[in-house]
């Protein structure tokens, strides 16, 4: 029997050459989207390899950008990836924000929040820490519906082997929806609550281009991948090389949307 596996990323090497490189787009979008004022003071939960922090300092001209990541791994690869005066990095949990009441003008969070196993305690912590009048904002993958990468890789698993079913993030991860995300910002008290889809386009080379990055064996479906007999891994391989639709020159374009969602702190 297979255990489901960990949700947890420990290595920031393996996630930015598997998902990684598509969350620095959709950290772009969503930090256009927010339109925020600048001069402002940030602070990003679950900062992972700085996707997100390194958009909000491209892009948002802020005072101070606080990175804030349970994994002691990814905070030190990203203090050491992105010097910046403006920039900061701390370890700790999304449900115990260290930091004093009021202090931020905005909190925000890329591809976390189903990760967390206490999500309304996370966004109370969120609501806590910014100032009345400040926005809290996240946004997470379509996992169930037009994370195309991950859509292609789970369907093909659960038709070799229904078994697989348990693993799928669309499954395991229901938050990851419009109407559940403003639920959910609504019932912890955010006002003018906001949702919209924002798609990247993701491209491969070709399949190997595709396929590699589930052989590293962290993130749940990586390790799915590699919890599998070689024949059944060759087998599953050979499913989804089929399933994929392609370009004439060979290329693979599939479509990545992550809901964002936000809310005013009253």
């Amino acid at each position: 029997m297979l255990e489901i596996p960990p949700n947890r990323w420990l290595e920031s090497d393996r996630y930015d050459s598997y998902i990684g490189r598509w969350s620095k787009l959709v950290a772009k979008r969503f930090i256009d989207w927010l339109d925020s004022a600048p001069a402002l003071r940030w602070l990003d939960v679950g900062c992972g390899t700085g996707a997100l922090t390194a958009a909000i300092l491209d892009r948002a001209e802020p005072t101070a950008v606080m990175g804030f990541d349970s994994s002691y791994a990814f905070v030190n690869h990203t203090r050491a990836r992105y010097i910046d005066r403006r920039a900061s990095f701390e370890v700790g949990q999304a449900q115990a924000l260290p930091f004093r009441t009021n202090f931020f003008d905005m909190a925000v969070s890329g591809l976390v929040l189903n990760f967390v196993s206490d999500q309304k305690a996370a966004l109370k912590e969120m609501q806590r820490v910014v100032k009345p009048g400040g926005m809290t904002a996240l946004y997470v993958w379509d996992y169930a519906g037009k994370m195309e990468m991950l859509r292609y890789f789970w369907d093909s698993a659960i038709a070799q082997d229904p078994d697989a079913l348990p693993f799928d993030e669309g499954r395991r991860f229901p938050i990851c929806d419009p109407d559940r995300l403003r639920t959910l910002f609504e019932s912890t008290g955010f006002q003018d609550v906001a949702v919209r889809a924002i798609d990247v386009t993701t491209f491969f080379r070709d399949f190997d281009d595709y396929w590699h990055p589930f052989l590293g064996s962290q993130g749940p479906a990586p390790a799915y991948a590699m919890s599998l007999s070689e024949e059944r891994r060759k087998s599953l391989r050979f499913r989804i090389k089929g399933s994929l639709p392609s370009n004439p020159g060979g290329g693979i374009s599939l479509t990545a949307r992550a809901w964002a969602v936000s809310g005013r702190v009253p």
